[in-house]
């Protein structure tokens, strides 16, 4: 019998494909069980009666113990060698987790603690010749220190164990988590706890550590030229007017140089001195009304918001690098005004993620 093969730089036809599968079971009638699976263990699929396909069990077992030997069969497609890399066998920059969630443990500056739920992104770098890496060590190493109150000590002791554990170069971990502090209001003598977006950042490049913290400070603005129209008309036509001001958010994010501890309350207290008018937790009259005066004596454009909370960071000896970028969502537009500034090499870049000024929004 004579067999004339579809040329295979086209889609064979649906009569082809029957005629194939006919070919294919009158040879299996005559075939032994070892030469069909000697061709390919996936035809017995297709073949109706000749060989029968394992009927899998539907059922768990509890009672299965996976123990060494029956791990060592298990199929590990990360760690494979470098001919299942598909796509350019290029070194990526940062592979690993993001948002993986566990309570952590914290020191206060008063030599408190609290347990305050944390995000952690953990990532290391990748060689070009490698398929990938094993996700979960990173989770695994950081479970490791998940007890300890945490520092940045403790940080780096988990990155150095997931960097050797993935055989890796460069590495990086990153903390977010809201935390609380008291704050009185301004004129009745009442607290309530204010929250602050903050996160821990850890850098390995080229075996060389950078320690970074970033805070979102949330404050009201209170643009000049709106509060200098308002007195104009106030002034000149005997009407009343109200200058705009919006909450507003600045994202600090500074490099920790030097020995000494530059603590969450520190850099937040920082902010507040460079811009005062932070949004209240718990009000009464007076302390609107006092809210109302402290944002009349400090009226200020993003520009401004800038350029104080610089001049704040810049006399800090714990701080290095740092960037501030601030969005104030106007009240007036329909659009947000929005600035960044940044000192050092760490912070500058050309580029910004389109979507970066979004991320600024006070969650509440």
């Amino acid at each position: 019998m004579n067999v004339h093969l579809p040329e295979f730089d086209r889609e064979p036809s649906r009569d082809e494909a029957e005629a194939a599968l006919r070919l294919l079971r009158h040879w299996a009638d005559t075939a032994e069980s070892a030469e069909i699976d000697a061709l390919d263990p996936a035809i017995a699929r297709l073949l109706s009666g000749k060989v029968d396909y394992p009927a899998l069990e539907r059922r768990y077992d509890h009672e299965f113990d996976a123990d060494d030997a029956y791990r060592r069969t298990l199929p590990d497609l990360q760690n494979g060698p470098a001919s299942l890399i598909r796509g350019a066998k290029r070194s990526i920059q940062h592979v690993g987790i993001s948002n993986f969630r566990l309570p952590l443990r914290y020191r206060t500056r008063d030599n408190g603690a609290l347990v305050l739920e944390t995000s952690v992104t953990g990532s290391v770098s990748l060689d070009a010749d490698k398929k990938g890496i094993n996700m979960s060590r990173i989770i695994r190493s950081f479970y490791a220190h998940a007890e300890q109150t945490f520092s940045i000590g403790t940080v780096e002791a988990a990155l150095d164990d997931y960097k050797q554990d993935l055989e890796s170069f460069d590495a990086r971990i990153a903390l977010a988590l809201r935390f609380p502090m008291r704050v009185e209001s301004l004129r009745s003598g009442l607290e309530g706890w204010q929250y602050y977006d903050v996160a821990m950042e850890l850098v390995e490049r080229d075996g060389v550590r950078r320690k970074v913290m970033h805070l979102d400070y949330v404050y009201s603005s209170t643009c000049p030229c709106s509060l200098e129209l308002s007195e104009h008309a106030r002034q000149e036509r005997n009407v009343l007017a109200t200058p705009h001001s919006q909450r507003s958010v600045a994202r600090i994010s500074a490099e920790l140089i030097g020995d000494d501890v530059l603590w969450i309350e520190d850099l937040v207290e920082l902010c507040r001195k460079a811009v005062p008018t932070e949004t209240q937790v718990m009000v009464k009259r007076e302390d609107e009304q006092a809210f109302a005066e402290l944002n009349g004596a400090k009226p200020i454009f993003v520009e401004d918001a800038a350029r104080l909370f610089a001049e704040a960071l810049q006399s800090d000896a714990r701080i290095g690098d740092f960037r501030v970028a601030a969005s104030h969502q106007e009240s007036l537009h329909s659009h947000d005004a929005v600035s960044v500034l940044s000192e050092g090499e760490l912070f500058d870049a050309e580029s910004l993620d389109p979507k970066f000024f979004e991320t600024l929004i006070h969650r509440g």
